[in-house]
């Protein structure tokens, strides 16, 4: 999936993840896609939350290689 910008939050654990992913997303344009790569499993729960929370929506998420990938898109 094409993304504009990545942020990398493998070792941080809750709630790092998402405080950096809406720090990452306030630097972006509306409609531009971020892909979040983390390593805590409670950010699967957590990142699909945030998504519904702000209206940033959650394009898709994987499992790679011990890794969680996330595709938002800034609402």
């Amino acid at each position: 999936m094409h993304f504009d910008k990545e942020f990398d939050a493998s070792g941080l654990s809750c709630p790092m993840p998402i405080v950096k992913t809406k720090k990452a997303l306030s630097a972006m344009a509306s409609g531009q896609v971020l892909r979040v790569i983390a390593t805590d499993p409670g950010s699967v729960c957590d990142m699909a939350a945030f998504a519904e929370e702000t209206g940033n929506p959650l394009l898709a998420s994987a499992e790679e290689r011990n890794h969680y990938v996330f595709f938002l898109r800034k609402g």
